[in-house]
């Protein structure tokens, strides 16, 4: 596969040649459109100057005249009434003519051969060193009717301009090439820049440095590149910390599980003990499903699979559902529920909603003190908006901006006096943000926490 370079290179001589090729057939259109008859008119006036003069002025004779003529850059072929033709000036590289030609200039006649015979397509048979490529004019002298054949010797008259062209365009055609080869490596430069910080990347080190100084679309592509490495860069570290999260949450409960399934192997405990320990067990096994279960919710809700099945139903009704079924929770720790639910239709998907009200309603029933309050409210407008407050422990300030992420707790030391994984809220900001909605929360340490989710009514899948 030819390298980017290469196919620059090659992409702009064929410009240079096809500009160039172009060039010169539009040069020609307009010559034979407009300069080629205007070049013959020019060289009849000449030739007819020339007659003029010889006839009014003329001292000299014939022959000695148009040697003169010639000795000027003219090429002059002198034919008499008896066919005999003499040649004057530069030679013709074809001194071929139809007699019928000369026949017509010796009867007064003229003959246009620049316009009138072909001469090919081209500019270049403006140069065209024939006899056919001439005017023919009458002359008289003594009482002799010539028929004079005129053109201008071009190598004489324009020899120098052609070489300086010719070397014009030639030092041009090199030089745009040796320039394309010199600017085209600068060009394809930034991208081989590029290409590496890719392959450095790939290999997991992101600092590439790249020059985004430049105001062109390479800058601009080098910016975004820098951005989008800064993203690699972030998800590869929450990546690692994900995997570090999920490898001590599962850590935790098996390390549990297989020290307590030794305990009771070696036949040391009673059967109380047993049993406490069978319970401990059978909790961090419930713990693991659960984790399990949460970790394949967050997956499909990245991935955007077809986990979203909306429907229409009645969402005051699912919320009731939820504080029912976490009726123990919060009547063992005699907390105060208020509900303030009207009647409310929403079109979403009610399995995943409910999982947000399971994780906000819980975590409130979980860090409020006993006799302290939660209240569940609903009010729709344009929007829906759901608000689960309490007056629990509150969250500190620091640790608001980052409650959405996976596997974030406040607590650094990761106690288990607050059980949780870490997921609920992750998983319910991705339900939220799936079904086109907003969730927001306000805190303040001892005071109490309100979450505010606004959902459209009818979530377009």
């Amino acid at each position: 596969m030819k390298s980017l370079y290469v196919r620059l290179v090659v992409t702009f001589v064929g410009i240079v040649f096809l500009s160039s090729l172009l060039g010169f057939f539009i040069a020609n259109g307009y010559y034979q459109q407009n300069l080629k008859a205007f070049n013959e008119q020019k060289l009849t006036r000449i030739g007819e100057d020339i007659v003029d003069l010889y006839q009014e002025k003329g001292t000299l004779g014939l022959n000695e005249f148009f040697q003169r003529i010639g000795g000027i850059n003219y090429q002059i072929y002198l034919v008499d009434e008896n066919g005999k033709g003499t040649f004057f000036g530069a030679p013709f590289r074809d001194k071929t003519i139809a007699p019928e030609h000369v026949q017509r200039v010796l009867a007064g006649g003229m003959y246009r051969g620049i316009t009138e015979e072909k001469h090919g397509l081209m500019v270049t048979g403006f140069f065209e060193n024939t006899l056919t490529n001439s005017i023919g004019l009458p002359i008289h002298s003594d009482h002799k009717t010539y028929a004079m054949f005129l053109r201008p010797n071009t190598e004489g008259q324009f020899g120098e301009v052609q070489i300086m062209l010719t070397v014009l365009l030639i030092a041009t055609f090199v030089l745009s090439i040796l320039f394309i080869l010199v600017f085209t490596r600068y060009l394809v430069w930034p991208i081989k820049k590029l290409t590496r910080a890719t392959e450095k990347i790939a290999g997991g080190d992101y600092a590439i440095g790249l020059d985004i100084s430049r105001k062109d679309e390479i800058g601009t592509l080098a910016t975004h590149f820098e951005k989008m490495t800064t993203a690699l860069k972030q998800l590869d570290e929450m990546r690692q910390e994900f995997v570090s999260n999920v490898s001590h949450e599962i850590q935790s409960p098996l390390t549990s599980i297989q020290g307590f399934t030794q305990a009771i192997r070696t036949g040391e405990v009673d059967a109380a003990q047993q049993e406490v320990y069978l319970g401990i067990i059978e909790e961090e096994s419930r713990r693991l499903a659960s984790l399990s279960k949460q970790l394949l919710v967050l997956a499909s809700l990245e991935k955007e699979t077809g986990l979203f099945e909306p429907k229409q139903y009645r969402l005051d009704e699912q919320i009731r559902q939820v504080v029912l079924l976490l009726e123990q929770q919060w009547r063992e720790k005699q907390l105060n529920v208020e509900l303030d639910l009207p009647e409310t239709q929403i079109i979403a998907d009610p399995s995943l909603l409910n999982q947000v009200w399971i994780n906000l309603i819980a975590n409130s029933i979980k860090f409020t003190q006993p006799h302290g309050t939660i209240s569940v409210s609903i009010r729709a407008d344009k929007m829906i908006v759901v608000t689960v407050a309490d007056t629990g422990c509150g969250i500190a300030p620091e640790d608001v901006p980052h409650i959405f992420e996976r596997f974030y707790k406040g607590d650094k030391s990761r106690t288990r006096t607050a059980s949780g994984s870490g997921l609920g809220l992750a998983i319910s900001h991705k339900i939220i943000k799936r079904s086109g909605g907003e969730i927001e929360v306000q805190s303040e340490p001892d005071h109490g926490t309100v979450f505010s989710i606004k959902l459209p009514r009818s979530t377009k899948v």
